[in-house]
């Protein structure tokens, strides 16, 4: 799992917990690139990104620059590259960062960038806080400014794509990118489904289901206002942060971040108070298309799997695949979500996998994905793209790539399952790549081992239709890569050699602290 504070700021680890895994945004500071097309051809002219407010230029207005370089007056920072520089600038205290930004144009803008702020806020006492006073940015929270308008320093000849770019990202129109979808690449909408259906049909397809879960209490009852009057000083995990959904609500309503922070919960039904499932007084319960999770046949020691998801417009996840192969629903119950998604077998643009799979890195947030590559993903045939809105559900199939972006401020509940056409994956997943696991307990050292036993006592005939599936999988492949006799492939192993698993931060609740959804 990755953790903000350690600022690793390429890598996503790959089957994050939860179908919308939220990668921390871009390399910050690590993508070096020119800036960015604003003008997207895929779905015609963007809408106008307004001038930086410091006056702050890409750097390649530099070259048709004739007056004063305010970079040239940073003296010894010179030898720094602007990523450089800005990382320094994390490790300095509030108050040396605001002295040196008085120093010169170029460092003032510098420590006007609130991504520094935010690295300087989650690794302060001030990070550690459930609820606190936000004041509208990273900046002015840390320091505990006035909201007033404050003068500005003139920073129009200072040229640097480390910081026009976020802001530029931060103005993008997300719902610029949600129009015009080909009709080639849309996700497929019905009413609903039986589970006889979804099993024949649809387990390995994504999907839209419009009049599924309106009889969900939730969606008559939830919104994010009414959240707030009954749930306000509830601590809920928002990505690095432990917040009130009072202070989450305040950060919501007023940021400019270009990668807002997702509220992305796994104990919310503790926290709330709420039953889930088919009895009295229950929430929602889980829709009865998508049929048995057999995962369920490990009781409580199952990983974690369901999640409350709440967000701003223009919060989200980048591209990932959901945790330990299994499949996923998200249900919308209010604001809108735009889904871009690829089969397991694509190629996405700008996302690059490691070669056992293990890392995905994406130097990219979402917005400067779409900037950059949405108009290359949206002309390839694996391409599908759809909105799924309040009241609607959306079908995760296993493997599948996925980014999700909020049109709206919303809210989302989202739950992985193993559904029995996905059996065989997510055997493999756990036996053949033990070190890639995620969400189970630390005292469940052999997940594999755990999961077989309970099919062999519960449900032996998928178990053996699931091992049946395994073998298949290992034979195709030694076929591809020519692994000598494929017939030792197809005798099961039984008993998975033994393993250690955990996220290595000690008990549970440590792990749930470092984790990042």
């Amino acid at each position: 799992m990755t953790d903000m504070a350690s600022r690793p700021r390429h890598v996503v680890a790959q089957g994050q917990d939860g179908d919308e895994a939220q990668g921390l945004g871009p390399g910050r500071y690590g993508n070096g690139a020119a800036g960015v097309n604003t003008n997207n051809a895929s779905t015609g002219d963007a809408p106008a990104v307004p001038p930086h407010p410091l006056g702050i230029k890409p750097l390649g207005n530099k070259y048709f620059f004739s007056g004063h370089d305010a970079r040239t007056s940073i003296g010894t920072f010179q030898v720094l590259s602007d990523e450089a520089l800005l990382q320094l600038l994390e490790y300095l205290d509030p108050r040396s960062l605001r002295l040196l930004g008085y120093t010169c144009r170029f460092l003032f803008a510098c420590s006007m960038a609130d991504d520094v702020w935010k690295t300087i806020f989650l690794e302060s006492e001030m990070g550690k806080k459930h609820s606190f006073e936000w004041r509208g940015s990273w900046r002015a929270t840390v320091l505990g400014l006035s909201r007033e308008p404050t003068l500005q320093i003139d920073c129009s000849n200072v040229f640097s794509d480390m910081l026009h770019r976020p802001f530029v990202c931060s103005h993008i129109s997300v719902d610029h990118y949600a129009q015009n979808i080909p009709a080639a690449n849309e996700i497929d909408r019905l009413p609903d489904l039986s589970y006889q259906e979804f099993a024949a049909q649809w387990s390995k397809k994504p999907f839209i289901l419009t009049q599924c879960i309106q009889p969900w209490p939730v969606t008559r009852s939830w919104t994010i206002d009414g959240l707030l009057s009954q749930h306000a000083d509830v601590v809920f995990r928002a990505e690095a942060v432990d917040w009130t959904f009072r202070t989450y609500c305040q950060y919501m309503h007023n940021n400019q971040d270009e990668s807002p922070l997702y509220l992305f919960d796994r104990k919310f039904a503790e926290k709330m108070a709420i039953a889930v499932g088919r009895e009295e007084g229950a929430a929602y319960w889980k829709p009865e298309c998508f049929g048995p999770d057999l995962f369920e046949l490990l009781g409580s020691e199952r990983p974690a799997h369901r999640w409350l998801i709440i967000g701003p417009r223009r919060s989200g996840s980048t591209f990932h695949k959901d945790p330990n192969a299994t499949s996923a629903w998200n249900a919308v119950i209010q604001g809108a979500k735009y889904w871009i998604m690829f089969p397991p077998s694509a190629q996405v643009p700008g996302v690059y996998v490691s070669r056992d799979s293990s890392e995905v890195t994406s130097p990219l947030s979402i917005a400067e994905w779409l900037l950059e590559f949405h108009a290359e993903a949206r002309r390839l045939p694996e391409c599908r793209e759809g909105i799924c809105r309040a009241g609607e559900i959306l079908h995760v199939p296993s493997g599948w790539w996925h980014l999700v972006v909020n049109l709206e401020d919303g809210i989302a509940l989202t739950q992985n399952f193993v559904p029995e056409a996905h059996l065989g994956g997510v055997l493999s997943f756990l036996k053949d790549k033990a070190d890639q696991v995620s969400g189970f307990k630390a005292e469940v050292t052999d997940p594999y081992g755990l999961f077989v036993s309970r099919l062999r006592d519960q449900r032996p005939d998928l178990l053996e239709q699931g091992l049946r599936q395994l073998a298949d999988k290992k034979r195709r492949w030694d076929a591809v890569v020519g692994n000598g006799d494929v017939h030792d492939s197809e005798q099961p192993q039984k008993k998975s050699a033994g393993f250690t698993f955990g996220f290595g931060f000690g008990d549970e609740e440590d792990e749930e602290d470092q984790e990042i959804p």
